[in-house]
């Protein structure tokens, strides 16, 4: 007998049930998810009010209920988190100084000169000290100095807000942002996460369930400003855009400066997100039941271990082994020479053309390809490339060696005179946020996501948007001159 005579007369077909289904669907307002999802908490309130009785509970309002009418309301949950991210990024900026100096005291200042008359009084050969100390040792060491204090700061931080529970409140605010640009509510917090590290927020998306949105997340992650490029922005911003009004305005200006490059990172996270997911990444946006925990008190002993040990640690380590073969990449430009004149040189000629029409530099692309490694290393090696490519022999520097001088003054100097501008300051700050990510959070997002065809999306719209954007900044203001 055949299914079809099996079945009774009046039983409807699949075929009938789904298309049901399918007009149903159609006449609901709205996302059906959110439906379904309103409709099962709806039931388990119902349930729960006729099973259990709460005595004074009206009169007497939780700690939890009354902090969340606070921190997500419409009136003061974006503001207090503006606010509390604000001071995060200020406590970490200014007290990652001081550890900073000391570390590059310890390790530069100390034990470079320590390590060079080591290796003079074992008769090193000029090549193998100025490859291992002034190339290899030299560039670790500015990685770990400059890197090491804000991550230790900025995480620990980062995991008491996660430990006490407001994390889950910030996903809570921004899902609808989110969620109009086509990707996922927690994206909130893995961006947050990049502004520690690019490459911990892409570790972090793996709470994003929804293989589509977390490459959302994962590709978008790097146009969050992190730790290593806050260096490069509040310094080009100091020598250039503060010198431009009186003095005591400066420090506004610049820290003003910065902010709008670092809010621009939104945009460009919003406007990126936006167009993946009506192109590439094309699909439904997922719903997700955010079930806003319990504030606890932070375990401190917990808190440490997991920033420390977790992330600060592992993220450095990674960005030590790709920091060693930059050394010797850059110690061998600047002292292999062809002709008369180095690679680095070679190179930095090549290049310029390209970097002046987009308000930019030879030096500068030079100093971002050598510089892949790691975004902490990318003034020292500006300045480096800045001496050989202008000769200037009084800085006392030998080629190839990284260094910073010791006041401001004297930076900008030296800038000016290998042709900087106020353009070549603003397009330097806009293209430390549009470019490629560095080699740990490449090699990352290869990891997480296992894929060449990603990982290359996620290195290179990053440098396309920057050339753009740099163009077109160098376009009008020379048009305005």
């Amino acid at each position: 007998m055949s299914d079809a005579a099996s079945q009774p007369a009046n039983s409807p077909s699949a075929d009938r049930i789904l298309q049901a289904a399918e007009n149903l669907r159609r006449n609901i307002q709205g996302d059906l998810h959110e439906h379904v999802v309103e409709a099962l908490y709806a039931d388990a309130a119902r349930i729960a009010d006729r099973a259990v009785s709460r005595p004074g509970v009206a009169a007497q309002p939780t700690f939890d209920r009354t902090l969340d009418r606070i921190l997500t309301s419409r009136l003061w949950g974006f503001p207090i988190m503006i606010a509390l991210f604000a001071l995060m990024f200020w406590i970490t900026i200014a007290g990652a100084n001081a550890p900073s100096g000391w570390l590059a005291w310890l390790l530069v200042d100390q034990g470079w000169p320590m390590l060079r008359h080591a290796a003079e009084g074992l008769g090193f050969p000029w090549w193998l000290s100025g490859l291992l100390i002034d190339g290899i040792y030299l560039a670790t060491a500015w990685v770990i100095s400059v890197m090491l204090p804000p991550m230790a700061i900025f995480f620990p931080m980062f995991t008491l807000l996660e430990d006490f529970g407001y994390l889950p409140r910030v996903a809570f605010n921004l899902d609808k942002a989110f969620k109009k640009a086509g990707a996922h509510g927690k994206q909130a917090m893995t961006t947050m996460m990049g502004f520690g590290c690019n490459a911990a927020g892409v570790v972090a998306t793996r709470i994003i369930d929804s293989p589509r949105e977390r490459l959302i997340a994962i590709v978008t992650n790097n146009f969050a400003l992190c730790n290593g490029r806050w260096p490069t922005q509040i310094l080009i911003a100091s020598l250039f855009l503060g010198s431009l009004v009186p003095a005591h305005l400066a420090g506004l200006i610049s820290a003003g400066a910065v902010v709008c490059v670092a809010l621009l990172g939104v945009f460009f996270t919003f406007a990126v997100a936006w167009t993946l997911s009506r192109t590439v990444l094309k699909g439904e946006v997922s719903t997700f039941s955010l079930e806003l925990p319990p504030y606890r008190p932070p375990r401190v002993l917990r808190t440490l271990y997991t920033s420390l040990i977790d992330r600060t640690i592992i993220v450095l380590w990674r960005a030590i082994v790709f920091a060693v073969p930059a050394g010797a990449v850059i110690w061998l430009s600047a002292n292999v020479k062809i002709g008369d004149l180095s690679i680095a040189q070679h190179l930095m000629q090549s290049f310029d053309p390209v970097g002046v029409f987009l308000g930019l530099n030879g030096v500068i692309l030079l100093a971002y390809i050598v510089a892949i490694p790691a975004n902490e290393i990318v003034i020292p090696t500006i300045l480096m490339l800045t001496v050989v490519a202008t000769g200037s022999a009084e800085v006392g520097q030998g080629a190839g060696v990284m260094f910073e001088l010791d006041s401001d003054a004297s930076t900008k100097a030296l800038l000016q005179t290998g042709g900087w501008t106020v353009l070549t300051a603003v397009n330097l700050m806009l293209f430390s946020l549009l470019h490629n990510p560095c080699s740990t959070t490449i090699y990352t997002i290869y990891k997480e996501t296992g894929s060449v065809k990603w990982t290359a999306l996620a290195t290179l719209l990053p440098i396309v948007l920057g050339v753009v954007v740099t163009f077109l900044v160098a376009t009008v203001w020379r048009l305005l001159q």
